[in-house]
């Protein structure tokens, strides 16, 4: 079996290591590293695989595979130490790729991946597929509790009382460049829908707060020379954390698990 390191003890970090522990991804887990010891040091203590606590390098070194599970920040360290060391590497903060063009140039020259799960949504392939043609416009419609939204620059910046609201509220409207901004820890789905299609600025995207909403729901609006498409999630949010969908979560042990069942047949 391939071997996985983990960067991020996290509500997906934890979820991928349980998974590999459990045998739902066909993989040995090879260590874990966190910016807080702590808590990997815990999370480690939870599994009955007991996996090192290690730093970057020392994961990368033993790993096959290091999955991101950590932060839009993090991503910019831990994909070129990867491609440096020629292994594949896993990224769940999609947004850290947006403007890295090289890596994936880097990675297709030297025979290794980076690899991204379709996260929060689906119809990603739709949208890559109509993005061949012309496309007229990519609209992004995302509506959360308000609870999920606090924190977030653009909501602190404008004094928006969040838990004032009494009705849907649209909160912003514009560029998925400036969504990926003013929401650093809701990036991933107007990211990927960017990256799929017709890129950042020509990707529009709204935001809503809707008290007493349970879900995160996603609508994706394709309009262009194939015709017309409406893709629509509603993602129960984590237990342990609010801004993470469990959609989010089992796509990334699908994502990896596909991934270590294709090494084997290869091996």
């Amino acid at each position: 079996m391939i071997s996985i390191g983990i960067v991020g003890c996290g509500t997906i970090g934890s979820a991928i290591a349980a998974a590999i522990s459990a045998g739902r991804i066909p993989a040995t887990l090879s260590g874990l590293t966190s910016r807080t010891p702590s808590r990997a040091e815990a999370l480690a203590r939870s599994l009955s695989l007991s996996p090192p606590v290690l730093d970057l390098q020392e994961l990368i070194g033993v790993s096959d595979l290091v999955a991101e599970a950590a932060s839009i920040a993090a991503v910019a360290e831990i994909v070129p130490a990867c491609l440096e060391a020629g292994k594949d590497v896993f990224v769940i903060s999609v947004a850290g790729l947006l403007d890295h063009e090289d890596w994936e140039r880097r990675a297709e020259t030297q025979g290794t991946r980076i690899i991204v799960p379709s996260g929060a949504i689906a119809g990603l392939d739709g949208v890559r597929a109509a993005a061949v043609g012309r496309v007229e416009s990519v609209l992004l419609i995302t509506r959360r509790p308000p609870e999920a939204l606090s924190g977030a620059p653009y909501v602190v910046e404008r004094g928006i009382e969040l838990h004032r609201l009494t009705r849907e509220t649209l909160i912003f409207e514009g560029s998925a460049r400036e969504a990926c901004r003013g929401f650093p820890r809701h990036v991933n789905v107007p990211a990927a829908v960017s990256l799929a299609g017709v890129g950042l600025d020509r990707t529009r995207v709204r935001v809503l707060a809707v008290p007493g909403f349970r879900f995160n729901q996603h609508q994706i609006e394709v309009q262009g020379e194939f015709g017309r498409m409406r893709v629509e999630i509603e993602n129960t949010p984590s237990s342990t954390n609010p801004r993470t969908g469990l959609l989010s979560i089992f796509s990334a042990i699908a994502t990896l698990g596909e991934y270590a069942q294709s090494r084997a047949r290869r091996a």
